[in-house]
């Protein structure tokens, strides 16, 4: 069991949030958008790039755009540095956070009517059973998202995060904006009935990602945020159960790490900041939190 949530837990930590990805070959010419801002104060700029979590290799090249502004940085700011994995306790990540207790089962903490939709996907996906009666609702969501993307062919090893990791290893200090334990904490701290409402979430994005995956990463590389926020968004307004979700998930977040993106600006250092694209969209997305607090924001 150990073994195997080494392989997945990277995975699902990189689907954490945003599950919308897709296989759209398309090259980014110089004089189009992307999905990077600069951010100016009076002292100091910083870039600020939404991430794809999950790439296929022939995605790459990246604009050059993002290319150059990366090389002109200082530093790499993160979520989670997903290189670190090794540093958690996977045993005791185990037997607190993600899966139940040997006593335990998933029927316990989810309705009939969940537990039968759950069985429906995991055999379409070829999911296991004896496996997610053993997960908690949260890790479950996030396990058959991972689960779906994989499927299509996608790979984290080529996700924005990851990429940059690679490049910076070395040569460009590394810090986070959150961590892993502080995002497993956030979710496996959800009640079981905000655990139920993320899981059925991702399963009700399961039903169409072909679409979605299409849609959300054409927005993405024409750096056409209003698109993606409207995607993004959609399962909020169409279920206004998810929006104490939303709140703790996205907004709440938003908030923290506009924090820590001003104590950068108030340094004498270039950062280079990649957090999910869709922290950045919307009236309570990142962008325009800086932009209300006076900071000069201009995509790239």
């Amino acid at each position: 069991m150990v073994r195997m949530l080494n392989r997945q837990l990277p995975v699902v930590l990189a689907l954490f949030i945003l599950g919308l990805f897709a296989d759209v070959q398309n090259v980014i010419s110089l004089e189009s958008k992307t999905f990077l801002w600069k951010v100016r104060s009076k002292t100091n700029t910083i870039y600020l790039l939404g991430s794809v979590h999950l790439f296929k290799k022939e995605m790459y090249p990246l604009n050059k755009k993002i290319e150059e502004a990366f090389h002109q940085s200082d530093l790499l700011a993160v979520e989670a540095n997903l290189n670190a994995l090794h540093q958690l306790d996977l045993q005791k990540l185990i037997e607190k956070a993600i899966y139940l207790d040997d006593a335990d089962s998933l029927e316990k903490h989810v309705s009939k009517e969940t537990h039968d939709l759950i069985s429906k996907k995991a055999e379409e996906l070829g999911i296991p059973l004896e496996l997610i009666n053993r997960q908690k609702p949260w890790f479950l969501g996030l396990t058959f998202t991972s689960v779906g993307f994989l499927k299509l062919g996608f790979d984290p090893n080529y996700g924005i995060d990851q990429y940059f990791l690679s490049k910076a290893a070395g040569k460009k200090m590394i810090v986070e904006l959150e961590s892993l334990d502080y995002q497993i904490d956030l979710l496996s701290n959800f009640s079981d009935h905000d655990q139920e409402l993320f899981l059925l979430m991702s399963l009700k994005d399961l039903d169409t990602f072909g679409q979605d995956i299409d849609q959300f990463l054409q927005a993405w590389s024409s750096g056409d945020a209003k698109s993606l926020e409207k995607m993004v968004t959609r399962s909020m307004t169409g279920d206004r159960r998810l929006s104490s979700i939303y709140e703790i998930l996205i907004y709440d977040r938003n908030r923290k790490m506009v924090s820590k993106i001003e104590d950068f600006l108030k340094t004498k250092e270039t950062y280079f900041v990649i957090v999910g694209a869709g922290h950045l969209i919307g009236g309570q997305g990142i962008v325009e939190i800086l932009k209300a607090k006076g900071y000069t924001v201009e995509q790239l």
